[in-house]
């Protein structure tokens, strides 16, 4: 009856499952998030990137309640988060970087004290955590204290416990951080499934690879503000049809060889986050000849050359300056290498 209830306060809402208006929140003299607006559509994965200290997981708090904005507004499927929080408590479910459960406890006693929580009667309760542990490939640990599980089962127990509800909107705070290649694309594919079930996902992540994967649209968040949004491909468009990645051997001679990029390319360039690679928005890949000219000139020694399809890497280095925090979505670019 009450997961009815919350389906029946989300249905007829409008197409938005979330829209925040020049949301701001600010800690002392760090405005964290200035003036944030986002619409996610219902029935979707919204993906929120950018790097550490971006303001991601502000954004979220304030969406679930859990901050008060100090400006600006936002709603849950029509339901102002400052003047109904006890409407949009009903409606979404959170699950934050780390694992909010009992670690002296078993698998199945966290899922049944969570179920019973929320009102879940003891059979019920039973047979929810029983569900749930199966849906995650966790009927075999059911039983084992929760400070004998691996990273990857704890935070898949923790979506679990975010879902006894069924909530129509799930927030995702960075919830494959930290898990190996295998147990991420499990939790990909259970959000997959979510969806499909009638849930809306927001979804924040520094895995690039991810956002690809998942969202059907993205929005980038540097120094607390929206600096881009759009489906991946939009994205992707916005910066060229190909990007340049470069090496040089000697790593004094990176900064000049960034300066000439720029300067023959005419473009901005961006050293990567491991600092061995140059990365630049390519056009027209007919210049590439002026550049190794210009490059031989001054005596720049390259490492490594290639021209790539553009991925949400390009997209952040090109905005942002700097990379999201994982290099791990660029193994499976398609790309044109040359070996120098």
């Amino acid at each position: 009856m009450q997961n009815n209830n919350r389906k029946n306060i989300a249905k007829g809402s409008g197409e938005w499952a979330v829209e925040a208006k020049g949301v701001v929140k600010t800690f002392g003299e760090n405005r964290a998030v200035d003036g944030v607006d986002l619409k996610v559509p219902t029935g979707s994965i919204y993906g929120v990137l950018g790097p550490n200290g971006a303001g991601k997981t502000t954004v979220i708090r304030m969406l679930a309640t859990l901050l008060r904005p100090d400006a600006g507004s936002a709603s849950i499927f029509g339901h102002d988060v400052v003047k109904e929080p006890h409407i949009v408590r009903q409606l979404i479910g959170v699950t934050g970087q780390y694992a909010s459960v009992d670690e002296s406890l078993s698998a199945t006693e966290n899922l049944i004290i969570f179920s019973r929580l929320l009102g879940l009667g003891k059979a019920e309760a039973k047979n929810k955590a029983a569900a749930l542990l199966e849906e995650f490939s966790l009927t075999e640990a059911a039983k084992r204290p929760l400070k004998h599980f691996s990273g990857g089962m704890r935070r898949r127990l923790d979506l679990a416990a975010s879902l006894i509800s069924q909530p129509p909107l799930i927030f995702l705070d960075e919830p494959t951080t930290g898990l190996d290649p295998r147990t991420r694309n499990q939790m990909w594919d259970t959000i997959r499934r979510l969806v499909k079930s009638g849930s809306t996902v927001l979804l924040t992540t520094q895995y690039l690879q991810e956002a690809d994967e998942l969202a059907d649209r993205v929005a980038v968040i540097d120094h607390g503000r929206v600096v881009a949004e759009g489906t991946v491909n939009e994205l992707k468009a916005s910066i060229g049809n190909s990007s340049l990645h470069l090496g040089v051997q000697h790593s004094r001679q990176m900064e000049e060889a960034r300066r000439i990029i720029e300067r023959v390319l005419n473009v901005r360039a961006a050293v990567s986050t491991e600092g061995g690679k140059i990365t630049a928005p390519m056009a027209d890949v007919d210049r590439m000849t002026d550049l190794l000219i210009a490059l031989r000139e001054s005596d720049i020694q390259l490492a490594e050359l290639s021209v790539q399809k553009p991925s949400l890497d390009e997209v952040f280095l090109t905005i942002t300056g700097q990379g999201a925090g994982t290099s791990e979505e660029s193994n499976n670019k398609s790309e044109k290498a040359v070996e120098v």
